[in-house]
């Protein structure tokens, strides 16, 4: 039998309906990743599962005796206990049977209970030692430190803890539990990349079901396999998050199809009746219609449904040198605090590159942006910006949006020339409408406000964009547009980000902050790359022998996942061989200027001895990028 079978599951709010007539079952070792748009209803489905809301109609059965783990967005905590006692009570029963041996080993001394105590005690050690009993303060341990907890933080009271501390405590709870089931909502919103990787690695290997909501698509892959799509009907997919894309696409596309194709049908057969239902062939004519209002009634293909999503266009207005960011001997921190948060190498990004800034939260990443848009001064050392920079910076706690203004104002401060109307139908763009444009900002969800920093930041036609957690609160179809329009940007990019997929698909150098070493570590490259690379640096002696075992056993990628990579290479590679035409154009115009000077037959001899060596300069380079473009037009 399953864990949880739901059958026709309605919820609704008054006269708002969430979702209706959702029916599914839960087996046992599953693995599903629940998606969909925001709002569409999955923190509710999960609340419906473990019984603190009701259905509006339908029903779920869960199995007998079925022990459940709910991991809700934010915890509310409520304890006056340390953390290390909290993991313990995920652990009473075992801890209740620890004293039982106890008493035992007391009783075995005494001659006259000695023989019995014995025969209890073989029974109840051999339970204990098979259900962990030796190792459980080693396992909760494990998972304290693999959450991202230190052992200081283990006595530490919950009242001390942070929301989001709080939150990893009941996962680590949770987990502690061993329950039959673990529904999680958002389980890596609190979690550093470390922390993610861990969570991936025990899940994998953990006996039990998982049911996940989750915008962490990289997770997604390393986890599930099975996607769910709330749409708010239920749409059932095989594999991991890249598998449900292809089939997304697939399906959509085949709906589509069959949908184009009976309007053709029907049109036809409506054609046929409307020109003979009053002529010769009106029997026919009659037929015809029967069966038409039949077909209507019984198999009307309707159309695919689609979402609403985000229009982002990011585009870099005027080009910027080839040169965009350098550092000489910099050093990220505070003067005040007496001591640098981390030293940095001396960095090259050019245009066009995206690095990506990865680090435990806390490490200084957000610092080390505002350090390079000179917000905070270098600890030590300087940070050269090329030429021709404009520069549009997203942060994270979006601190460029003000609280009181409205949508609309926000919106007209950042392109003064917009009429009203221009601006309520570019607002709409980002599923701002109707009285959503006069809301104050303050007013606004995470995701809300996320989203109008970016309308704001696509107004600037920045060239070099400084993004600081940029899919923090965007829903999976948001993600989606603003990884495709990156990949898509002219410019260059600088990104601090948690969101893997994202960084697979588009860094040219991983830059990770190391705050126990208290260095930038730079690697060039992509992210899977880097993983490599570390992996190999890690265990020198079998790293080439585990890189090959782990391309031996990985599933072959989904077509969608090679085809991304390789369309956002495509892209890579045309914006490249753009540029450099656009360079070799400039050359050619500056030789020519040279050409006509020389053609004057008026210079005097040492302006011609100072063109001759321009000129030269200037062929030499044209040479060079023509040599550059030959070989990456023809790779």
């Amino acid at each position: 039998m399953a864990l949880i079978n739901a059958a026709a599951l309605s919820k609704s709010y008054g006269a708002t309906d969430i979702f209706s007539e959702l029916s599914f079952s839960i087996p046992h070792r599953a693995r599903i990743g629940l998606v969909g748009p925001n709002g569409v209803g999955k923190t509710t489905l999960l609340k419906i599962l473990i019984g603190t809301e009701t259905p509006s109609t339908g029903k779920v059965q869960h199995s007998k005796e079925l022990k459940i783990g709910y991991l809700p967005q934010e915890a509310q905590f409520a304890s006056d206990k340390t953390l290390w006692q909290e993991c313990l009570k995920a652990l009473e029963d075992l801890i209740a049977l620890e004293a039982q041996l106890k008493v035992l080993e007391r009783a075995m001394s005494d001659p006259d209970e000695a023989e019995q105590a014995m025969a209890a005690y073989g029974r109840m050690q051999e339970d204990f030692e098979r259900q962990g009993g030796y190792t459980y303060e080693t396992r909760i341990r494990q998972t304290l430190t693999g959450l991202g907890f230190s052992a200081e933080d283990e006595q530490r009271p919950m009242t001390q803890l942070s929301g989001g501390q709080r939150t990893r405590a009941l996962l680590a709870q949770l987990l502690l539990s061993n329950p039959d089931l673990l529904l999680l909502d958002e389980p890596t919103n609190h979690l550093d990349i470390a922390s993610i990787e861990w969570l991936e690695s025990y899940l994998k290997d953990w006996e039990g079901a998982v049911l996940i909501v989750s915008h962490d698509r990289y997770f997604l892959d390393q986890v599930v396999t099975a996607i769910w799509e709330m749409t708010p009907a239920l749409e059932t997919y095989r594999g991991n998050y890249s598998a449900y894309l292809q089939q997304r696409t697939e399906r959509y596309e085949r709906q589509l199809t069959e949908y184009k194709a009976q309007q053709a049908f029907i049109e036809k057969e409506e054609d046929y009746i409307r020109k003979n239902i009053a002529g010769q062939n009106t029997r026919q004519a009659q037929g015809r219609r029967k069966r038409l209002e039949r077909m209507l009634l019984e198999s009307k293909v309707t159309p695919p449904a689609g979402t609403r999503r985000i229009k982002l266009n990011l585009e870099a207005k005027g080009r910027s040198g080839d040169l965009v960011i350098q550092t000489e001997g910099l050093s990220i921190g505070y003067h005040d605090e007496g001591r640098p948060l981390f030293a940095v190498p001396d960095l090259v990004l050019l245009r066009g590159e995206l690095a990506a800034i990865l680090g435990p939260n806390g490490a200084g990443k957000t610092t080390f942006l505002k350090t390079m848009l000179d917000i905070i001064p270098a600890y030590d050392g300087i940070v050269k910006l090329g030429a021709n920079l404009k520069i549009g910076y997203f942060a994270q706690a979006h601190e460029s949006l003000h609280p009181e203004w409205t949508l609309m104002k926000e919106v007209e401060a950042a392109s003064p020339g917009m009429l009203p109307a221009e601006i309520r139908n570019y607002l709409a763009r980002f599923l701002f409408t109707e009285d959503d444009v006069f809301k104050q900002v303050e007013m606004l969800s995470g995701g809300e406000r996320g989203r109008l920093a970016l309308a704001c930041l696509a107004l600037q036609g920045a060239n070099l964009l400084l993004l600081d957690e940029p899919t923090n609160h965007l829903d999976l179809p948001s993600q989606e547009i603003l990884e495709s329009m990156l990949a898509d940007y002219n410019g260059t990019i600088l990104l601090v980000s948690h969101d893997r997929y994202l960084i697979d698909a588009l860094a040219t150098q991983v830059w990770e902050v190391l705050p126990e070493e208290k260095r930038l570590r730079v690697f060039k490259g992509s992210y899977s790359e880097y993983r490599s690379a570390l992996q190999t640096e890690t265990n020198p002696e079998n790293g080439a022998q585990s890189a090959q075992n782990e391309k031996l056993h990985e599933k072959p990628a989904p077509a969608d996942t090679k085809n991304r990579i390789s369309t956002n290479e495509a892209r890579k590679r045309l914006n490249r061989l753009q540029n450099l035409e656009d360079e070799i154009t400039e050359l050619e115009e500056k030789l020519a200027v040279i050409t006509r000077q020389f053609e004057s037959g008026t210079l005097e001899p040492s302006r011609v001895q100072k063109l001759s060596k321009e000129y030269l300069l200037l062929q030499k380079k044209m040479d060079e990028k023509l040599d550059l473009w030959t070989k990456l037009s023809e790779g």
